[in-house]
């Protein structure tokens, strides 16, 4: 195949090329995504939760730091179906034709699962928290003054992440067909995955044991979730090789006979 004719330099050259084509295509969505930001952060100011807010900007620079801050998140959006589909593409031409068709459909499933993750936290999980933040400081009897800059790091620190999350099902099936992972593994680490998951929902949220639950929860079903996908790939997996073997087998009886005939 050609990607193991190739020699070391050239995977270099052509990682090169691949790495500055993704680059100047990132360059190319900043400036278009620098255009989009203004509408993005008007429809967020104007959101059900920011509306409850009056959004202040502590340092002149804030207004800035929050439209660059959008630009490079939607650039970001932009351009991953690039680097995915480069990243596939370098390592396609040593892959058989069915892996490549495989992996080539990880790209808008993982598309898909960043999508449902932002929009799982952005509509389930922020409202809940900037609900309870606010009854929480109005039984404290506390005036809340609310930067704009706070305001958008906060939300970012919600949404991004789980969009990164939900790739889970993707990197578990993906390994799970590369064979570097089986779903008696999973099952076996399921005690020690749910401490990390644990570890990164109080990471991401505010230090309060109902907010790390309600991110907790939906880690763990998706974790399930991984688990059940690499049990159907597994199988498929098993069959597939049963079939080889099968047909191995058969052509090996059949050369066998064929003499004697």
């Amino acid at each position: 195949m050609k990607n193991k004719d190739m020699t070391v330099s050239e995977h270099i050259e052509e990682l090169r090329r691949r790495l500055i084509f993704v680059a100047v295509f990132f360059c190319l969505a900043f400036i278009v995504s620098f255009f989009l930001a203004e509408p993005v952060i008007v429809f967020l100011q104007h959101s059900a939760e920011a509306r409850n807010f009056s959004l202040n900007a502590f340092r002149i620079t804030d207004p800035l730091k929050i439209y660059f801050q959008i630009s490079f998140v939607l650039s970001c959006v932009l351009t991953s179906p690039v680097i995915l589909y480069h990243i596939w593409a370098f390592v396609a031409p040593g892959l058989y034709e069915k892996e490549r068709k495989i992996t080539l459909s990880y790209i808008p499933v993982s598309i898909l699962l960043f999508i449902l993750g932002i929009a799982f936290s952005y509509f389930v999980l922020f409202p809940f928290f900037i609900r309870f933040m606010t009854n929480l400081g109005e039984r404290l009897e506390i005036h809340q003054v609310i930067g704009i800059n706070e305001y958008f790091t906060f939300l970012f620190q919600i949404t991004l992440p789980f969009g990164i999350l939900f790739q889970l099902p993707v990197v578990i099936l993906f390994l799970t067909r590369l064979s570097i992972i089986t779903p008696a593994f999973l099952g076996k680490i399921r005690k020690y995955a749910y401490f990390v998951l644990l570890v990164i929902a109080a990471v991401i949220t505010p230090p309060d044991v109902l907010s790390q639950l309600m991110v907790t929860l939906p880690l763990c079903l998706l974790y399930e979730f991984s688990i059940w996908i690499s049990k159907l790939a597994y199988r498929k997996m098993l069959a597939a090789e049963e079939a080889r073997k099968k047909e191995e087998e058969k052509m090996a009886e059949t050369l066998s006979d064929g003499p004697e005939g």
